[in-house]
């Protein structure tokens, strides 16, 4: 996470790796090893900010970790460990992930602007579109790892 990507309207996107640590370590052990993450590079790095620590650890910890792995589950199947159909898997998951914990934040932000526009705004939903030269990434890199990862 601490690898980030310049983007459009002065955010960053990143690879956050949620669903590959969810796809060998479970959902909830992924959950928590992420939110220490978060945790740390709030407060010793002042990435992300310990006021935004809240929607970040439930958009990156809970939602990347839990869409993931069990879309990774639902397309994996019972495939044997080295079967290229769970690295397709892995990749899929991990790019699902990461644009569901976009939509997430993009929709956070349209209801933290106004309680007068109905959210999402557009300018929310521009913000998600702009950081999805990023989101491939994630799917390549959980991909990669689990397709190379020993049987």
């Amino acid at each position: 996470m601490m690898f980030n990507v310049p983007i459009p309207g002065g955010s960053t996107g990143h690879a956050v790796g949620g669903v590959l640590a969810a796809i060998l370590l479970g959902p909830w052990a992924a959950m928590i090893a992420i939110t220490v993450a978060l945790v740390v590079q709030a407060l010793l790095f002042g990435d992300g900010g310990i006021t935004a620590i809240g929607a970040n650890c439930f958009n990156m910890a809970v939602v990347i970790p839990f869409i993931g792995y069990y879309t990774f589950r639902l397309i994996a199947g019972s495939d044997p460990t080295a079967s290229s159909r769970r690295a397709i898997a892995a990749g899929v998951a991990g790019y699902i992930g990461i644009n569901a914990a976009a939509l997430l934040a993009a929709w956070s932000s349209a209801c933290s602007r106004t309680c007068a526009t109905p959210p999402p705004d557009r300018r929310s939903i521009a913000r998600m579109g702009s950081e999805s030269p990023c989101r491939p990434w994630s799917g390549d890199t959980c991909s990669c790892l689990v397709g190379s990862r020993p049987s």
